[in-house]
């Protein structure tokens, strides 16, 4: 993406999956995507963490192609786990399929104690830089 530049700090140690600062260049549009959860179009959620982890993320792409982009153009997540230690490997790992790895996204990772919809594991928001049209 021409629009965005992606900086980690040499002060700070390496991150594992996301960048430091990413820096909005203008002209562009932001693109504000709500938290999605891993719920299928009918409402139904995924049996386990890394089925609600792949709908999330599908249902995020979704978002992001209904106005024409890709996570190519996404320079914010932010993740809400109820438990990290036991699921932020498979956060990371399935992540990691969709964004761009040698320049992904500015990232906030946290455990939350509940969610708004009984049964769900996660939850993950984007911010998404487009290009002027």
């Amino acid at each position: 993406m021409t629009n965005a530049r992606f900086h980690n700090l040499p002060s700070l140690p390496k991150p594992p999956g996301y960048t430091h600062v990413v820096e909005a260049i203008g002209p562009g549009r932001l693109v504000f995507i709500s938290g999605q959860l891993g719920q299928d179009r009918d409402g139904k959620l995924g049996t386990d963490f890394r089925a609600q982890c792949v709908q999330v993320f599908e249902n995020l792409d979704a978002a992001l192609r209904l106005v024409g982009v890709n996570f190519r153009h996404v320079v914010k997540l932010n993740n809400y786990l109820l438990d990290v230690r036991a699921d932020l490997h498979t956060f990371r790992e399935i992540r990691d399929r969709y964004v761009d790895t040698t320049s992904p996204p500015a990232g906030t990772t946290i455990q939350v104690p509940a969610l708004a919809r009984e049964g769900a594991l996660l939850e993950v928001e984007a911010i998404a830089l487009l290009p002027v049209q």
